[in-house]
């Protein structure tokens, strides 16, 4: 079975092919290496702007694509 993470990771990389989109092509667009923004979709590492990226290319937010990693305010559930 797959962790929490890999499973993301496929989600994301999934979702991107059916937008006609990749993790290379967020890469480019940011001028970073497909690497790094694997580290980023695997929760491995954390960049605010691939983040923001990806779930720009995925029409969400940052915040829903990613929940465990953004806190939740105050007085939220």
């Amino acid at each position: 079975m797959l962790s929490e993470e890999k499973q993301l990771h496929v989600h994301i990389k999934h979702a991107l092919n059916l937008k006609g989109s990749s993790l290379a092509d967020i890469a480019r667009t940011l001028n970073i290496s497909q690497g790094s923004v694997s580290q980023v979709s695997l929760g491995r590492s954390r960049s605010k702007r691939v983040e923001g990226a990806l779930a720009s290319a995925l029409e969400t937010t940052p915040e829903q694509l990613f929940p465990d990693r953004y806190s939740k305010k105050e007085g939220e559930p």
